[in-house]
């Protein structure tokens, strides 16, 4: 990446949406009101997110299961919600199977909990199609 931020612009937008979000809710609710809010926020400032988007698991070349992604950003980058006391290593474990079921190479993982908290991931393309 050639000491770029992937997506750089596109970023620094989800990440003040978030503090936006955060902010204005604080903690308590359930990941589904952060969706929404999230959401509308992105929206308000230009960008297009959609919720709630399916993405298929497969092994050996069969359909195993199918995840739900919280919220893609621009076709490009994955966002996780949780709403938990602090992020683990399952919720990043999740984060990291989202990107390596799809052609998406960005994702963040937010923490709507009692303190904001979040974690950028990435897995290259070129990466995944190692792993056959």
């Amino acid at each position: 990446m050639e000491g770029k931020l992937k997506h750089k612009e596109l970023t620094d937008t989800i990440i003040k949406s978030y503090y936006h979000v955060y902010n204005t809710l604080g903690y308590g609710f359930l990941e589904k009101v952060y969706e929404n809010a999230f959401v509308i926020t992105l929206q308000q400032y230009g960008l297009h997110g959609k919720r709630q988007v399916p993405i298929k698991v497969h092994f050996e070349k069969s359909e195993v299961g199918l995840y739900y992604a919280d919220i893609i950003v621009e076709d490009l980058i994955i966002l996780e919600l949780k709403a938990a006391e602090s992020l683990c290593s399952e919720h990043e474990a999740q984060l990291m199977n989202y990107l390596r079921a799809t052609d998406i190479e960005l994702g963040f993982l937010f923490n709507f909990g009692m303190k904001p908290q979040f974690k950028r991931k990435i897995f290259e393309n070129n990466l995944k199609k190692n792993l056959s």
